[in-house]
């Protein structure tokens, strides 16, 4: 079982008096960007000017700088752009400013653990990364409470990489809730298989096949999204508020029965085979060194994204968003 750190067994000093840098002030950066200030340490902000994340950043009392000016000042530089755009803006503005005993973070081990952006040996590299999105760091921690986060070293330069991370956690609220120290390897690759096989890839998939199976064999489009994508977020809710159990325990006998003998013949021994397949290609046998789903990512990317836009055409345009939207629009309750 993993250790679990709390503020009480952290040493929030091994930050003061440094200078953190956060480049990029979208959902991640302008919660760390807030709520490390508000935990008293020297945060700047880098963004490009003219952008809405540059005018959110000056509306929230910060003066930002370019990521070149900003990492030149800076003691902690933490990168907190969209993996794609990392490589290449640390190789442009940031590399130049890393000089020895300064330390380079990150909340998702991409760049690093695949070997697209490789720092000096004299820095500390370091991860903190949140398990929830930007808008919950944030409004947890003015609640006075934090969404959990991983921590790991991938160089440790100084000697003090791992106390360092520990406090940066623990600065944005994450000491609150539970801080778990895992790898650049592990957090790689287990955040990728599950956000392609369960959370985005897996579950949007099963939503869709299910939506056209009722569809295609004659039932309304508004009933097959009711029960194939609507009363997902109730389900979801229960598992995470309390886990399988208490989901079961709150549904019927028939839907449960239901549950077990039929779940099994949909996620079968082949979806997992085919799953054990995808770990392969998000896998990379030595750290540094892409992987095939890091290498085809990247390679699109550098092309301009033609099979994305694609893929996101057909995606919005497929029938269960357009009876979805229809519908939606019905739910005052949801709109916000």
């Amino acid at each position: 079982m993993a250790t679990m750190f709390y503020d009480k067994d952290i040493n929030k000093e091994a930050l003061q008096g440094k200078t953190i840098c956060i480049v990029g002030y979208g959902s991640q950066g302008h919660a760390q960007a807030q709520n490390l200030r508000d935990s008293g340490y020297t945060v700047i902000v880098a963004e490009l000017e003219g952008t809405d994340n540059f005018k959110k950043a000056q509306q929230d009392g910060f003066q930002p700088k370019s990521a070149k000016e900003a990492s030149k000042e800076a003691d902690v530089i933490q990168i907190l752009l969209p993996d794609q755009h990392q490589a290449r803006i640390y190789k442009e503005e940031i590399a130049e400013n890393m000089t020895s005993g300064k330390a380079l973070v990150f909340s998702h081990g991409f760049n690093i653990h695949y070997g697209y952006i490789t720092p000096p040996a004299d820095v500390d590299v370091y991860m903190v990364a949140p398990k929830g999105p930007g808008h919950l760091v944030r409004r947890t921690y003015t609640q006075n409470s934090g969404v959990p986060a991983l921590v790991a070293v991938y160089q440790d330069a100084t000697g003090k990489a791992l106390d360092l991370a520990k406090a940066h956690a623990s600065g944005i609220g994450a000491g609150r809730a539970g801080i778990i120290q895992t790898t650049f390897k592990e957090e790689t690759e287990t955040d990728l298989f599950g956000e392609q096989v369960v959370l985005c890839g897996g579950l949007v998939e099963l939503a869709k096949k299910g939506f056209e199976t009722l569809v295609e064999a004659g039932y309304q489009p508004e009933i097959a999204y009711f029960e194939t994508f609507h009363e997902l977020k109730l389900i979801i809710d229960l598992m995470y508020e309390g886990g399988i159990a208490t989901m079961n325990n709150s549904i019927s006998d028939t839907a449960e029965y239901g549950e077990y003998v039929s779940g099994r013949r949909v996620i079968d021994k082949r979806t997992k085979k085919e799953m054990g397949k995808i770990l392969k290609e998000i896998q990379t046998k030595k750290s540094g060194t892409p992987s095939k789903f890091a290498a085809q990512w990247v390679n699109e990317c550098e092309n301009g994204i033609p099979n994305f836009k694609k893929m996101r055409e057909e995606m919005n345009t497929h029938q269960i968003e357009q009876v979805g939207e229809k519908l939606r629009n019905m739910m005052s309750w949801i709109k916000h």
